[in-house]
């Protein structure tokens, strides 16, 4: 079996949302549907968990959870200019040391978008497992809109045309494409230390969600969360 290290990124400073990865939602933090789901994971993959965050306020919630970590995101991989993957190799090398192992996969659970399964979350790893030639699995949703066929934008003069070209004339036949939902990624240990920037590289793969599947990036997107979770239309985990 692969060793597998489970990462939570969970930064302190966000500016569109103050507090956003422990903001209440249906009755608890947000990040305890994370760790809720990563625990899960972690018993059937003999996994570890490991919660990189700057922010004590954060270690402490995910402590309430179950969740204990005697590890701190550097303050240099705390800023809006760091790349996650960046955060994600550092939170690996620390486990690596602190728990004596060397680990072939790291799976990171974004808190922020947190309507995942553990099937899914399986699902990508058996991805990762049947391709020997890949480097990262991450999650995506069909799309509402097309680059190819119904997305516009400004063009040098001025005027606005299809993204992509414009040449399909039917949605039908467009060429597929989906939207990436920040839910799941799978990395290999090599995709992490080649120093690749995101998730996206020259041999990537993605697991198509059946299911609704959101980032939270602003206030009412929680509150749909809370309509969601507090009506029984979803049940994370």
């Amino acid at each position: 079996m692969k060793n597998i290290l489970i990462t939570i990124c969970a930064r302190g400073g966000s500016k569109g949302i103050p507090g956003k990865n422990i903001k209440p939602v249906g009755g608890k933090p947000l990040l305890a549907y994370t760790v809720e789901t990563a625990m899960k994971v972690a018993e059937k993959y003999n996994a570890d968990i490991i919660l990189s965050t700057d922010s004590e306020q954060i270690k402490a919630v995910g402590k309430e959870c179950g969740l204990d970590t005697e590890y701190k995101r550097p303050d240099y991989l705390a800023n809006d200019t760091c790349s996650k993957t960046d955060a994600i190799k550092a939170a690996l090398e620390y486990a690596e040391r602190n728990n004596g192992k060397r680990y072939d996969y790291v799976v990171d659970l974004d808190v922020t978008s947190p309507i995942r399964t553990v099937e899914d979350i399986e699902k990508s790893i058996e991805l990762l497992e049947e391709n020997s030639e890949a480097l990262t699995v991450f999650s995506v949703n069909p799309c509402a809109r097309n680059p190819y066929f119904n997305m516009v934008e400004r063009k040098d003069n001025g005027f606005y045309g299809v993204v992509l070209g414009g040449k399909y004339t039917t949605r039908q036949s467009a060429p597929k494409v989906y939207d990436m939902n920040a839910s799941i990624y799978v990395y290999t240990r090599e995709s992490l230390l080649r120093g690749n920037p995101t998730a996206v590289t020259d041999r990537s793969l993605v697991y198509v969600m059946d299911h609704i599947c959101f980032d939270l990036d602003e206030p009412q997107d929680y509150d749909y969360l809370a309509y969601l979770l507090d009506t029984g239309k979803i049940k994370i985990n």
